[in-house]
């Protein structure tokens, strides 16, 4: 099965950047769409961002347009999720997922069929 590692996360200042990486094992060609999802406690889990297999397709949460912006590089086996102006409510755990199926629905979790182990985010203030 293909094995996905999220990396990336740590303790920053309200109104500075991250840069997260999510690394697929192996030759996983079959991968298509991929994105992120967070989730901080107490809080109901939430997609933050999409790409498409083809790279085309995005999709981002209102609350992290136009300060978040997911790429993918060429190969298609590594998914990043560059993250700036951050504030404290982006604090969460941020999780990278992908499908190997076409995508009806982005922001459900059912989507996806890999999932990697979770990177820590935390915004000061």
């Amino acid at each position: 099965q293909v094995q996905l590692e999220d990396s990336g996360g740590g303790l920053v200042q309200a109104g500075g950047s991250l840069r997260l990486s999510c690394a697929a094992s192996g030759r996983t060609f079959s991968i298509r769409a991929m994105g992120w999802f967070r989730q901080a406690p107490g809080k109901e889990g939430e997609c933050v961002a999409f790409i498409s297999g083809t790279g085309i397709s995005l999709y981002y949460a209102d609350s992290v347009k136009g300060r978040f912006t997911i790429s993918r590089e060429s190969a298609k086996n590594t998914v990043y999720l560059q993250m700036n102006r951050l504030k404290p409510e982006d604090t969460a755990v941020y999780y990278c997922a992908a499908s190997n199926r076409a995508v009806a629905d982005k922001t459900r979790l059912t989507t996806y069929d890999h999932w990697g182990q979770g990177t820590q985010v935390t915004v000061s203030s």
